[in-house]
């Protein structure tokens, strides 16, 4: 699998949607500030780990494989549902690399400098993030 960006896919997105991405990713990071607040920024700084848009982008990306589908006389209902699990799978792979980061910057902002420690924290996401996708692709993390 070669990892690539399609950018005329943003073409093919409507304004409703952008709406729901933006009021979903907004109230994903008001919850984490109101979790930050009442028990403190450890705890709170794990919930911005979570992918503020995810819920709105798994209910679109299974509405778009179901009238895809649809359009070719089919019940789009199943594939769907597997289209917007292996977009989950995708998003938990990415909270991985996303904890490691926010781990370092908690464990190391105190002890050294900004951009020591951004670098760092940015190394240990993007390892853990391949590392993820690897294991994944090599079906270590798989059924």
């Amino acid at each position: 699998m070669i990892v690539h960006a399609r950018l005329s896919a943003i073409k093919g997105i409507k304004l409703h949607e952008w709406i729901i991405r933006f009021v979903f990713g907004g109230a994903v990071c008001v919850v984490a500030g109101l979790i930050a607040q009442r028990f403190g920024p450890v705890i709170g700084g794990f919930f911005l780990a979570f992918p503020a848009i995810f819920p709105a982008s798994a209910s679109l990306v299974e509405a778009h494989e179901k009238q895809h589908k649809a359009g070719a006389g089919f019940d789009g209902t199943s594939r769907g549902r597997i289209v917007a699990g292996i977009d989950a799978l995708g998003a938990a792979m990415g909270c991985i690399g996303l904890a490691g980061f926010a781990f370092v910057l908690w464990i190391w902002l105190p002890r050294a400098g900004l951009a020591q420690t951004f670098i760092l924290a940015t190394l240990v996401w993007l390892t853990l993030s391949i590392g993820v996708w690897l294991l994944r692709k090599k079906r270590v993390l798989h059924r």
